[in-house]
């Protein structure tokens, strides 16, 4: 959607590279502390994600999308 890659996130985040990384661990299971989670999903809604729940829209079911 955005094309960055970790390194990209980690800046947008504030996070370091390595917490980027274990976020996303292997297999799906990497550490998540609230904290971490919250400065993602900030940087992504600073670059334009926006994150829908279920019924959030009548034209689409939860996810993520890009503003217009």
């Amino acid at each position: 959607m955005l094309n960055w890659n970790q390194q990209e996130l980690a800046a947008a985040s504030g996070l370091s590279l390595s917490s980027i990384r274990r976020m996303e661990g292997p297999d799906g299971t990497g550490q998540r502390a609230a904290a971490n989670v919250e400065a993602v999903r900030l940087a992504l809604e600073g670059a334009g994600v926006i994150f829908q729940a279920a019924g959030a829209t009548p034209t689409g079911g939860p996810g993520v999308r890009l503003k217009e």
